[in-house]
């Protein structure tokens, strides 16, 4: 329907729904008025029949009451009635009693019988026309004796009503043809500029930018219409610069030797670089608009995408691709926004890898190789110390002296190799998913670790403060997970202050379990945080050797946590301590 005819229907109907009201309100203020000025009539005339009435002694013959009734009536053109409290007609000015029915479930007749004033208004059966019926107590020693009622019919009432409606009706349709042509004007001068602006929107929704129309006179449509001549004008403008900006981000993706992937909201690919096609081996005008399961045959990068989707935050993980040649690709995923922050999906950047991974086996071969030929000697070496230190040398003090450092320093190469080949072990077992994971209980792995340590922390005066649910249970390797804490709670007694406390608790989250070791310690700098769980990297040198560390506790955690398809964190304020989280998930 056209919007001219939309207006005229809405202002026509809205005329003829406001005369309806204003009729039908006119009639009832009009019907009540009238009723209310024969009820007050009525009550007069009962007013004076049971002032009438009552000057009559009592035990007077009903037929004397009925012909004062009937004279009444007859004076006074109303209808009498004298009804006894037990709802039987005493006397009537119009009919015989004997043949009427009895009146005491009359409604006027109960609410007189009530003591108060009955009124009602009814279709009478006896004389087959509406009458008002007006009923009142008539009382004698205090109690009520009969009920007097006037009844009038309303038929005055309707013909006067009758006569007003002709007028109400023929005033609302002159005023109703009036409106009509008011609002047939009225609604082609507002749709006229309407449709205009219409025809020019649509140019513009067919892509024709140079559109303008006429501004109209009035303000609030000139207004408008400046204002779409003004929004055709910015749009012409945002849509070239959308345009460069589309062309100069496609040349920025096809530039980039990482892979960029982006899917929505149900994992179906929006877009993806030439690397990302080259990485994954896809064809980039086939796999758009396809579910990453139909493209991508890699559990891991489906299990990452669907990952950062339900969580909405930054995840990052490594992924072997085999195809034409084995890959290794660090995905990081991270949640797809638009500029008020909606989520539209995910964008995945993919890192070509395997050159660094290889070059890291071959790292972890040589370390291997290295620890297992340094074992050998280290141990002989050993051995020589101990016999030297039982007095093989003149001077015995400076020899003791000397040997005592020869085998502090074996004792710590022994340590440095144990590290290293528990995290050449560590690494290896994982990449080959060798590493067993079962349901056991964190509580006692928790239990475990701390009582490895409790002495050392006695000698400190350090308290240890386990705080671990006994039903709380995740898949672990018990074994790792222990030494994973146990290098955490033997870092939080070193660098601890004498006479606090070291917080070790596990507790359930959302996703799986979180394990945390807090110490009072001297604390962390914001600039180690990042670096500190890299091999033999060391806050402070002097302090940590003087310890006895070897530098690779930390990264046995993250080595032990990866393991367990976890993560490691940090937080630290310099004096106050620091705080390590182990988080696992749930699978």
């Amino acid at each position: 329907m056209r919007l001219l005819w939309r207006l005229y229907l809405s202002f026509f109907v809205s005329t003829l729904v406001a005369l309806a009201g204003t009729a039908w309100y006119a009639e009832h203020s009009l019907r009540l008025f009238n009723e209310d000025q024969l009820a007050g009539d009525l009550l007069v005339r009962a007013r004076i029949l049971e002032q009438e009435l009552a000057a009559y002694p009592p035990g007077t013959p009903p037929e004397t009451i009925d012909r004062h009734c009937r004279e009444f009536g007859r004076l006074t053109e109303t209808r009498v009635t004298v009804i006894l409290p037990d709802g039987t007609p005493l006397a009537d000015s119009d009919h015989d009693t004997a043949t009427m029915d009895n009146h005491g479930h009359r409604p006027e007749v109960l609410e007189a019988l009530a003591g108060h004033v009955g009124r009602s208004v009814r279709f009478s059966d006896t004389m087959r026309r509406n009458l008002m019926y007006l009923a009142i107590p008539v009382r004698r020693d205090h109690a009520i004796a009969a009920v007097v009622r006037t009844a009038l019919p309303l038929t005055a009432i309707e013909w006067s009503l009758d006569a007003v409606y002709r007028q109400i009706v023929l005033g609302g349709l002159m005023a109703a043809a009036l409106f009509a042509i008011v609002a047939m004007y009225l609604s082609k001068r507002i749709s006229r500029p309407i449709e205009d602006m219409r025809r020019v929107a649509e140019r513009l929704a067919l892509g024709d930018l140079g559109a303008r129309m006429v501004v109209p006179r009035g303000r609030e449509l000139g207004a408008l219409a400046r204002t779409l001549n003004q929004m055709a004008a910015q749009l012409g403008d945002r849509l070239g610069t959308i345009e460069r900006q589309s062309n100069e981000q496609k040349a920025v993706f096809s530039s980039m030797s990482e892979g960029v992937l982006a899917v929505d909201g149900e994992a179906r690919i929006l877009h993806l670089n030439d690397a990302a096609a080259r990485l994954l081996e896809l064809s980039p005008a086939q796999a758009r608009g396809k579910s990453i399961q139909e493209t991508v045959r890699n559990l891991d990068l489906q299990r990452l995408i669907a990952d950062t989707l339900a969580a909405g935050k930054p995840v990052e993980t490594e992924i072997t691709v085999y195809g034409a040649e084995e890959r290794f690709l660090q995905v990081n995923g991270a949640a797809l926004t638009d500029a008020d922050g909606k989520k539209l999906g995910a964008l995945v950047v993919l890192n070509d890898v395997t050159r660094l991974k290889r070059l890291e086996t071959v790292r972890r071969d040589f370390v291997a190789n290295v620890s297992h030929e340094l074992k050998t000697p280290i141990t002989a070496l050993k051995g020589c110390v101990e016999t030297l230190q039982e007095g093989a040398y003149r001077n015995a003090d400076e020899a003791a002296r000397f040997l005592g450092m020869m085998g502090r320093q074996v004792d710590r190469l022994g340590a440095i190799v144990e590290d290293l080949l528990s995290l050449s072990r560590l690494e290896h077992d994982a990449e080959h998913n060798r590493i067993p994971l079962e349901p056991g209980s964190v509580g006692e792995v928790l239990r475990r670790a701390t009582q490895a340590f409790a002495k050392a922390a006695a000698v400190k005066r350090i308290v240890i403060v386990l705080q671990c649910p006994a039903d709380l249970v995740a898949r672990i390797n018990a074994a790792l997970l222990e030494q994973a804490v146990g290098n955490l709670v033997d870092n939080a007694i070193k660098y601890g202050t004498e006479g606090t406390q070291v917080t070790v608790s596990g507790a359930a989250t959302e996703t799986g379990i979180a394990i945390q070791v807090g110490d009072q310690g001297v604390g962390i700098e914001k600039r180690h945080l990042p670096r500190i769980f890299e091999r033999f990297y060391r806050v402070d040198q002097a302090r940590s050797r003087a310890l006895g560390g070897t530098g690779l506790g930390l990264a046995i955690v993250k080595h032990i946590v990866l393991a367990h398809r976890g993560t490691v964190a940090v937080e630290s304020t310099p004096g106050q301590g620091s705080t390590f989280t182990i988080r696992i998930p749930r699978q």
